[in-house]
């Protein structure tokens, strides 16, 4: 007897069906898997024959063969475990399941029949809605993120059995609901950090919201202990709040990486990663030889933090450059390519010297040779992908121990929205959402400048030797700050301030 049972295989962040059909019939005996399936699911058969037993069924000694169509797309994971056992049983008359094709069914097998958690199920279940399917059967782990699906039955289960009794007996199993918004709006503005608890750095909270604002990279150069890091924690509490459709984006990322907990089911703030510095390039960017997203687009909507970024090896640093161009990885094999999203917000931080300290400081033991050794394992294209550079100096105590708070996260975030709402308003006919996505055609376009503006970054470029890369960053992060104002017009004051956020282009840096 032949049986079409139904699962799902994910390939980048998206999900494609698998059709598991199972065949039983009586000339001899054996077990046999086709359709390019890996060892994972190869050793299916102890875990599922054992699993059975303990529920009290059994696989049939008859000739059995399970062929997992389409046959040239590579399966991998246990997560297959369920639907060949139900295929198997139905197969064999074990059990009748007149509507099993209604259903995607996944979930890996414990050798007493229990369930484990899979990965990628919200890519699986937008992928069942789409094709018509009532409903979905999964470990019940999974199935809070897979109720996010509206039109779509999810059952979450803990054993085999419920399963068994669900499809041969007519028992119902029990469907999981969940209002997404509610849970959505509920979370939006859980954070665990706020810039109020930050003493002093005033020029560096200033040069966080200016980066948050027009979603600028940024660099933070800084002593040991100056709070650099600490800055960098509260830069999700000041970003604009995840959009619906962001959330489910970076969602579909986290699913696939495994990176969900049981009990979350939406990401509802923006992530923050802050991977070693020991990282490598695959682990940074993504791939593999089963390709997994890396730490690029799991910081997809959000930030992504290196800490002490000259620590990093330089190969680690280069691969990043077209990601943060096109926002996007693409990862290729020979039978396959790959896509993950990679719209991230790059903040990094760096001591001035080997030693930890500024060049003009009197605890600086780097010689002038060691300094540039160090600044050269920043690449010229890599900084040219970082708009805004800025010092942090260290605190005195009088600002340590001052007991007054400082502005809080809320009351900077509104103005980092109206912003936002402005640059949204002014691209809303280009596919760009924020001034850090602007190229050179609209920054002719959208940031001209009068004579004493234009006057004085001449002047600055002279006088300072400020890099011709310098150029369009200052006009970009200039347009933010003016946004910051609601000022239409770039005025002189906007481009004085953007100058101050490019230290790493003047001379003194270039030892």
């Amino acid at each position: 007897m032949l049986i079409k049972v139904y699962g799902s295989a994910i390939y980048g962040v998206a999900a494609q069906t698998i059709t598991i059909e199972v065949n039983v019939d009586t000339g001899g005996v054996g077990y046999h898997l086709v359709g390019l399936a890996d060892n994972a699911i190869k050793e299916s058969s102890y875990r599922i024959s054992a699993a059975l037993k303990n529920v009290g069924y059994k696989i049939p000694g008859k000739k059995i063969t399970i062929n997992m169509a389409p046959a040239d797309l590579r399966k991998e994971g246990a997560a297959y475990d369920l639907s060949i056992a139900i295929g198997i049983l139905t197969a064999s008359d074990q059990i009748l399941a007149e509507n099993i094709q209604d259903y995607i069914i996944m979930g890996e097998l414990s050798l007493d029949g229990g369930l484990q958690p899979i990965r990628g199920v919200l890519p699986i279940a937008i992928q069942a809605r789409e094709e018509g399917f009532k409903g979905i059967i999964l470990p019940k782990q999974n199935t809070r993120e897979a109720a996010i699906v509206n039109n779509l039955d999810v059952y979450g289960v803990e054993n085999i059995k419920e399963v068994i009794d669900f499809f041969n007996e007519g028992k119902p199993l029990e469907k999981v609901v969940l209002d997404t918004r509610k849970e959505f709006q509920d979370k939006i503005n859980l954070f665990p950090f706020d810039f109020s608890e930050v003493k002093g750095q005033e020029t560096a909270k200033r040069a966080m919201e200016v980066a948050a604002a027009g979603g600028h990279n940024i660099i933070l150069i800084g002593p040991p202990g100056s709070g650099k890091t600490m800055l960098a924690k509260r830069v999700p509490s000041i970003l604009p709040p995840l959009t619906l459709k962001e959330a489910l984006e970076t969602t579909k990322i986290h699913s696939v990486a495994g990176k969900m907990g049981t009990e979350t089911s939406l990401m509802t703030v923006r992530p923050f990663r802050s991977p070693h510095h020991t990282i490598s390039d695959v682990a940074l960017v993504g791939g593999g030889s089963y390709p997994q997203p890396g730490e690029i687009s799991l910081a997809h909507n959000g930030v992504l933090f290196l800490d002490e970024m000259p620590e990093f090896k330089r190969t680690v640093l280069e691969v990043m450059r077209q990601p943060l161009e096109d926002r996007e990885v693409t990862i290729s094999r020979a039978r396959f390519t790959v896509n993950y999203p990679a719209s991230f917000m790059l903040v990094a931080s760096m001591n001035p010297s080997p030693s930890g300290f500024f060049p003009d400081d009197p605890n600086n033991t780097s010689s002038v040779y060691e300094m540039q050794r160090y600044m050269n394992k920043l690449s010229g294209p890599l900084l040219d992908r970082i708009d805004i550079h800025i010092e942090v100096q260290k605190v005195e105590f009088e600002q340590l121990a001052e007991k007054r708070k400082g502005e809080k996260s809320e009351d900077i975030r509104k103005r980092v929205l109206i912003a936002r709402e402005i640059q949204g308003e002014r691209y809303k006919d280009l596919e760009i959402s924020y001034n850090a996505q602007i190229g050179p055609k609209e920054i002719e376009k959208f940031c001209e400048l009068d004579s004493s503006s234009f006057n004085l970054i001449k002047l600055a470029m002279e006088k300072l030797n400020l890099s011709a890369r310098a150029y369009d960053r200052i006009l970009k992060v200039a347009r933010t700050i003016a946004d910051l104002e609601e000022s239409q017009n770039i005025l002189s004051h906007h481009i004085s301030e953007a100058i101050q956020y490019r230290s790493l282009d003047r001379e003194f840096w270039n030892v």
